[in-house]
């Protein structure tokens, strides 16, 4: 009965990684042994994908090289659009819009720019503003993962 549990953990492993499957976050950037990494001051965004090119396994440069690839964040919005009112004309419900725009520029080429947008709704409560502010961070700090994971996606599939 043993043996019969280690031979279909065997196949189970082999076929999972026959089919590509990859656990969460680990991504197979091995043709980029280093990167550069140019922002804004503080950007979140970048601290975010710094921490994951390094869990990757991707050395990050301190400065510019032309050997080496460039990734440009050349910025990251929220915006909020109004979605609904309350009867008293406050607004009750926001619609937040995340937006990116990158640059990656590989060695001896030219920059390829980047950019999409997140959704997410909001509802605000005027009564409960300080939850709501904490809120609001939470969903942006969301926001800045998932676009940290699709950036790192993107890079996964150049080649």
């Amino acid at each position: 009965m043993a043996r019969f549990s280690v031979i279909c953990l065997l196949f189970s492993s082999i076929l999972l990684s026959s089919c590509g499957f990859h656990l969460r976050g680990d991504l197979p950037l091995s043709h980029f042994s280093a990167m550069y990494i140019q922002s804004q001051r503080h950007s979140e965004l970048a601290a975010l994908l710094s921490a994951r090119l390094e869990y990757n396994k991707v050395q990050l440069l301190e400065s510019y090289q032309k050997s080496a690839p460039m990734l440009h964040l050349i910025n990251d919005t929220l915006e909020r659009r109004t979605l609904s009112l309350f009867s008293n004309g406050q607004v009750a419900e926001y619609e937040l819009i995340y937006k990116v725009r990158y640059a990656l520029t590989m060695p001896d080429g030219e920059p390829s720019e980047y950019q999409f947008e997140l959704f997410r709704d909001y509802q605000d409560d005027p009564n409960q503003a300080l939850a709501k502010a904490k809120e609001l961070d939470l969903m942006l700090d969301e926001l800045r993962q998932q676009a940290a994971n699709r950036i790192m996606r993107q890079l996964a599939r150049l080649h």
